[in-house]
């Protein structure tokens, strides 16, 4: 039995520079590496601002699932990692809700000092399981 492996990247120069992919899809699942709010160009948007944040990373995830053409159905679990917690949890949380709507993947979210960018607040990755039905 041979596994297919497919690589996505959104081409940005990040990928090449720390030599990582978007998603890697291996058989039937696809691990997508943390999104956030980052321009074609790949600079950070919204510095700060964690409700905007979310709302674009969000649609760098609908760009990776557009790839393997899937739905957030199909999502099983994400990993959100989040500067200042505290004070940014409504806005995650809200917005996940939002996301998702009344579908739920397991999620585990994380207070972290920092991330990649300077004043980059939100990074998700996930998981997708492509024989859930769309």
């Amino acid at each position: 039995m041979s596994t297919t492996i497919d690589y996505f990247n959104h081409n940005i120069s990040v990928e090449s520079s720390f030599g990582y992919s978007q998603a890697v899809r291996s058989d039937d699942l696809v691990h997508v590496s943390g999104q956030l709010a980052f321009s074609e160009e790949g600079e950070l948007l919204h510095p700060g601002d964690a409700a905007a944040q979310v709302k674009v990373t969000h649609a760098w995830m609908d760009k990776v699932l557009a790839h393997y053409s899937a739905t957030r159905r199909q999502i099983v679990s994400q990993v959100l990692y989040v500067v200042n917690l505290r004070e940014n949890f409504e806005a995650t949380a809200q917005a996940n809700v939002s996301y998702f709507g009344d579908h739920r993947p397991a999620a585990t979210i994380l207070g972290v000092p920092d991330l990649g960018f300077p004043d980059q607040l939100i990074e998700i990755s996930f998981i997708i399981d492509m024989k859930l039905p769309a």
